[in-house]
């Protein structure tokens, strides 16, 4: 499905950016106002589990597992499930395999070359392109609290698996790890990795939150969910909270005057991060008021360390993403953006909108590289920008080809982004190709075509440039798995995680297999290993398991339950629409939209090893 077109500079989105695209159903599929929230994923309550037999539908429905437009599953009955549906692998292909280089793969863009990149890269050059401090054109509210907190690492984790710490995130150069005779290492790690095997992986119920109650709005976005060394912590309704990692009972709570828009999937070393929200809660006469403020948080002191708004004339910008590199917040939207310090809130640079340029957003982590969008609005030219989080200057710079609309940054280094070259996914994930980008020359390293319907990672919110599921990097290896397809067994589904090299964009030959009624998605590294979901059938719990970084063997963490409420909460978390964090043989499922619902459901629920 066609995504839609970006707005021009200086004017608010047309969507409201937040969280996956609203479902069919409304009328005539309109989006959203600016800043309004958008609908939620509404995944099944409490129904069976993935591969619970189901009277076969007539044959002339759709195959299974191909969505018709890029959104979120719909509660109906047997999502996940094979119920019967015709077999759309009756005519089996190789997995992802790439066209050669400079040839055109099939349906892109219906002609040769289509958003192909330039046979050389162009120069990167600053051209005044930010402005510094004093000199930003900026205007910033005054300062709530300012603080600093030195402490230990901090752990975080997502749906796209990235937990802040720089051996857990992305990787380069080469991969490997010994292959044990049960996948362990000596000290009873996995291969290569810190993530330990529990001495029993069988799993227990830590805790759940419940879904928050919403008054006079349909939905609320709840993004963010970080761990460090003291506390789990997760967006509420107008709120953040810090909870006991292992009680689950609450430690503090930050409120907010409104709705937390987008939060950062990074934070600093000791235990910073930002969000972006609403400076009112929505009302059936005002919906949305703009996710217009920024905030800096302190995640073990349970404190909003200040406030901060960016404007454009007299009117405060509509935000749509926000990220941490180093000690810069860095926030953008059509209409502006700008960096700060996260522990002073000292304004640092401010990206400079031209008649035909602007930044679209920032990608964190490692290093900064920010979308700048060029040129009239029906010719669209992306600039890849690596650039200092300190000062703004660019360092490189890759041109994408003309007719490239939208991309997401994967990972900034190894530097990867995902894009729907000519629309041509097919499936609403947001992503045909991926980009593997020196960030030190700005050259194109490799192309790797990713066709929408083989492979199930998606980027599929187009305003939240890091917001990307299902997929992971390291070892210089981009890990997605592939889409649900037909197992051995009667009614079974099932899919497999396969390995591209960033260098050459040939797959590796790794491939896991989740195995009859199971699907794996990608979480994050664990030094040259794949930290894994495994989502079983009805009948059996998720696992969690570490993939060794050269045999692929397969090593199980933790195993949740089968039966019971926290079985029942699991099988409502779908880890594409979810925000998943695993460490040391703790596992946290959370959603990202509170809303009006009657159902019983949960905000948070956590899984911790018995032994």
């Amino acid at each position: 499905m066609s995504q839609p077109p970006p707005p021009p500079p200086n004017e608010p989105p047309k969507s409201g950016g937040f969280g996956p695209p609203q479902p069919p159903q409304q009328p005539q599929n309109q989006p959203p106002q600016p800043g309004a929230q958008p609908q939620p994923p509404q995944p099944p309550a409490q129904q069976p589990g993935y591969g619970y037999p189901q009277t076969p539908p007539p044959p002339q429905q759709p195959g299974y597992g191909y969505p018709t437009a890029p959104q979120p599953p719909q509660p109906q009955p047997g999502y996940g499930y094979p119920g019967g549906q015709p077999n759309p692998y009756a005519q089996p292909t190789a997995y992802g395999q790439p066209a050669p280089y400079g040839q055109q793969p099939p349906g892109y863009g219906g002609q040769p070359g289509y958003g192909y990149p330039p046979t050389a890269p162009q120069p990167a050059v600053d051209g005044g392109r930010r402005k510094g401090g004093a000199q930003a054109a900026i205007i910033v509210s005054a300062v709530v609290a300012i603080a600093l907190i030195i402490g230990g690492g901090i752990w975080y984790s997502s749906s796209s698996g990235g937990d802040g710490r720089k051996d857990d995130t992305a990787h380069s150069g080469g991969g490997g790890g010994a292959d044990g005779k049960d996948g362990k290492d000596a000290t009873g790690g996995t291969s290569g990795g810190t993530e330990k095997v529990p001495a029993n992986t069988a799993s227990k119920v830590l805790f759940e939150v419940p879904a928050p109650k919403v008054e006079g709005t349909t939905s609320i976005t709840v993004y963010g969910s970080w761990l460090t060394s003291k506390a789990y912590v997760k967006t509420g309704v107008a709120s953040v909270t810090g909870y006991d990692p292992d009680k689950g009972t609450e430690l503090w709570s930050v409120k907010l005057p409104g709705p937390v828009c987008t939060a950062s999937r990074q934070s600093t070393d000791d235990h910073l991060t930002a969000i972006v929200y609403e400076p009112a809660m929505p009302t059936k006469a005002k919906p949305s008021h703009g996710c217009s403020q920024i905030a800096a948080l302190d995640l073990d002191a349970g404190k909003k360390l200040w406030t901060r708004t960016v404007k454009n004339g007299d009117e405060p910008v509509r935000l749509d993403n926000v990220t941490v590199s180093g000690r810069t917040v860095a926030v953008g939207g059509t209409s502006g953006g700008a960096a700060f310090d996260i522990s002073t809130a000292k304004p640092l640079w401010s990206p400079k909108p031209t008649d035909t340029c602007y930044d679209a957003g920032y990608g964190g982590g490692p290093k900064l590289v920010a979308v700048r969008k060029c040129g009239s609005y029906d010719e669209r030219q992306l600039h890849i920008q690596t650039i200092d989080p300190k000062t703004g200057k660019v360092i490189s710079e890759y041109k994408m080809s003309p007719g490239i609309d939208y991309a997401a940054v994967v990972s900034t280094d190894p530097l990867v982004v995902a894009a729907d070259v000519g629309d041509s996914a097919g499936d609403g994930s947001g992503i045909s190709d991926f980009f593997s980008i020196d960030n030190k020359t700005g050259k194109l390293r490799t192309r790797i075509s990713a066709p929408g319907k083989e492979y199930a990672a998606r980027c599929d919110d187009i305003s939240k440039l890091e917001y990307c599921n299902g997929l992971a990097v390291g070892a210089d290896r981009l890990y997605i798995p592939t889409e649900e397809h037909e197992g051995t067994g009667q009614y079974s589904r099932t899919n497999e995680v396969v390995a591209f090299d960033l260098g050459t964009g040939r797959q590796t030959g790794q491939r896991a297999d989740a195995g009859d009624g199971s699907t794996l998605t990608p979480l994050r590294m664990d030094g040259p290993n794949l930290i894994a979901y495994k989502r079983g059938p009805y009948n059996k719990g998720g696992r969690i398991v570490s993939l060794d970084g050269g045999s692929f063997k397969e090593t199980t963490l933790l195993e949740n339950p089968a039966t019971g409420p926290g079985h029942d909460a699991e099988t409502g978390m779908l880890p594409n629409y979810s925000e998943v964090i695993y460490r040391q043989g703790r596992l946290y499922l959370s959603g990202v939209f509170a809303s009006t619902s009657a159902l019983k459901k949960d905000l948070v629920v956590a899984f911790g090893a018995t032994g």
